[in-house]
């Protein structure tokens, strides 16, 4: 459940009506539950800027690093890191507009790229080191999870990681790739990833005390 929606899950053999019925009749708790994730959303550190413009800070790899743009004959957004700040680079002919959502957009799509490119990194390191081939790996937009492992090892990773610290993103890369072994949470799970991440339990706290803002987004 979100402030916004809510999911409802049932057996395939349960008619939408009975599933319509259900829901109408929890309608005064699934408001009050509602309201109670509204409130708690709004009490959430927002770790991004509410305007995008020269000069912001957006969360980076655990840190701030501020925004510069810069206006260029080219028609098309581009953003570079030269490990100091991000540049933006945008259309000489929007210079006069509101480009808040532009410069937002531009710089979640560089680090969804960005996210392609180290998750493999650290894959390569592991992989091959301890026999733990995924399938396929896929980076996400996700509210609520930082990654998933499916039946057939395909791996599901949230490019908000990108906001966290590396070495907590690559500590749940190695969850994720610890249930190509173990599929569930059971004490043999977390000693293979203890093997693999030694400091693990140190990463997980950073989570849970800082997830709620990082998935914020952008």
């Amino acid at each position: 459940m979100t402030a916004e929606k809510i999911e409802v899950v049932a057996p395939l053999r349960v008619s939408e009506r009975r599933i319509h019925d259900f829901v109408k009749s929890k309608q005064d708790w699934i408001e009050t539950a509602a309201d109670k994730v509204l409130k708690s959303t709004q009490t959430i550190k927002k770790l991004s800027p509410e305007k995008y413009r020269d000069g912001v800070s957006v969360p980076f790899k655990g840190e701030h690093k501020k925004v510069q743009l810069e206006f260029t004959a080219s028609t098309k957004v581009n953003v570079t890191f030269n490990q100091q700040f991000f540049t933006v680079e945008l259309p000489a002919d929007s210079i006069q507009k509101n480009n808040h959502q532009l410069i937002r957009f531009a710089l979640i799509d560089w680090m969804k790229s960005r996210a392609v490119k180290e998750v493999k990194s650290i894959i390569e390191e592991y992989a091959d080191k301890y026999n733990l081939y995924p399938r396929r790996i896929r980076i996400k937009t996700q509210k609520s999870r930082w990654g998933s492992c499916g039946i057939h090892n395909d791996i599901n990773l949230n490019w908000l990681l990108m906001l966290t610290p590396p070495k907590v993103m690559e500590y749940v890369v190695i969850h994720e790739l610890c249930h190509i072994q173990e599929r569930n949470h059971s004490a043999n799970f977390w000693l293979l990833v203890e093997k693999h991440c030694p400091d693990y339990k140190k990463h997980r706290l950073w989570l849970k005390q800082n997830g709620q803002s990082v998935m914020q987004g952008l």
